[in-house]
């Protein structure tokens, strides 16, 4: 579960975290008379979206005085923005936040996720950060550099100081490791799953602040941390990934013409990646919770159909403890019965009522080809996607 930007602030503050004094505002009126709340000499407008590269796709707006942070926030608010992350869709901004302007003598990236080998927190930081650092992270590997982030104590706090010199964060470093254990104390206390801080900036009078901050909450959590629901269900996102969500189904649009059916976090992501590894490029991550029923998967799936780049879909499902295979391809058939547009299905169908499931596919029609491994499956949608088919 992603908060947006001011929430994963807000959140972070609670834990010691410098972040600017900011507000959120709808329209430019409110914008303009919150900036008097607001402890600034210059100000800026940031569209509110659930995806990113907003500072590149204009996103991002600098205003001089509380007029030209309403004129901003006008040329924003209503404003469909087009990132790289959103698909050629876009995304409709209809929040603006507003905050004080600071002036960044360093700007640097870290970030706190957990190292899958060990369950720790871990620990990524880069002495760049800014709005071009996932393209430079993407030429480059060693951008980013990791090490682990144990428990708050002297020891640590030298081990942490050595690796903040060795990619060029030297100067106030002590409030750079106390924002760092901050962020630390906030992910460990609310089953975070992700605190990205980028710009993570060091202020002229010497202050570590999150200029921005992307926080993940885990979802499997979630009855633990109730109080995080009613803010992700207010987060800044594409409407077709809060319809999937009403559905039970956890949907992130990409920018891939291959429309992708998973019922589980972790097959979903292998299943990118082999396509991805089979020179195919994904349209959508897809994670069809436990609770759905066929009639949530066929609003998963006409969602894919109503999506004019998307060229073939691929099933990837394992009947089991999880969503039963005769559920998911039950909603497939429902889709499909009142689809308009009929695209290729490739299907890998394993596990619980997997015979059954392909049997539905086949018998009603479904234009489907099944494979009996993900392998030759994600091969044979690769294939189609690079041929354009669509019906």
């Amino acid at each position: 579960m992603f908060l947006a930007e001011y929430q994963s602030k807000e959140l972070l503050a609670q834990y010691g975290v410098v972040v600017p004094d900011g507000r959120q505002a709808r329209s430019p009126e409110d914008a303009q008379r919150l900036c008097k709340d607001i402890d600034a000499r210059k100000y800026v407008v940031k569209a509110q979206i659930g995806a990113g590269g907003r500072g590149l796709a204009g996103g991002i707006r600098f205003a001089a005085t509380p007029s030209n942070v309403a004129d901003e926030a006008r040329r924003l608010l209503g404003d469909v923005l087009v990132t790289e992350q959103t698909g050629s869709a876009g995304e409709t901004v209809e929040l603006v936040h507003i905050e004080a302007a600071i002036d960044i003598v360093q700007s640097c990236f870290v970030a706190i996720a957990l190292d899958p080998s060990s369950g720790a927190p871990i620990l990524l930081a880069s002495g760049a950060g800014g709005v071009e650092f996932e393209q430079r992270a993407r030429m480059d590997e060693d951008t980013v550099q990791g090490c682990a982030l144990p428990p708050d104590s002297a020891e640590a706090r030298d081990a942490l100081a050595t690796f903040l010199t060795g990619i060029g964060m030297t100067d106030a470093q002590d409030a750079a490791i106390d924002a760092i254990y901050a962020a630390r104390l906030a992910f460990m206390s609310n089953d975070m799953t992700l605190v990205e801080i980028n710009p993570f900036a060091r202020s002229a009078d010497g202050r570590w602040i999150a200029v921005d901050a992307k926080v993940a909450i885990d979802p499997n959590a979630g009855f633990r941390r109730p109080e995080f629901a009613s803010m992700v269900a207010d987060r800044p996102a594409p409407a077709d990934e809060l319809a999937a969500q009403r559905h039970n189904i956890n949907l992130v649009r990409l920018d891939g013409n291959i429309g992708v059916v998973a019922n589980g976090a972790g097959l979903g992501l292998a299943t990118n990646d082999m396509i991805m590894d089979a020179g195919g490029k994904p349209a959508n991550f897809m994670d069809i919770r436990t609770t759905a029923s066929s009639m949530d998967v066929a609003r998963g799936i006409e969602i894919l159909l109503g999506d004019d780049r998307v060229r073939a879909i691929l099933l990837t499902i394992h009947g089991g403890g999880m969503t039963s295979a005769d559920t998911v391809a039950e909603g497939v058939n429902f889709a499909y019965a009142k689809a308009k547009r009929k695209l290729p299905v490739i299907a890998y169908i394993s596990g619980k009522h997997a015979d059954w499931g392909h049997r539905i596919l086949r018998e009603r029609k479904v234009p489907v080809e099944s494979f009996d491994t993900i392998t030759a499956a994600v091969g044979r949608v690769a294939e189609l996607a690079s041929q354009g088919r669509a019906r």
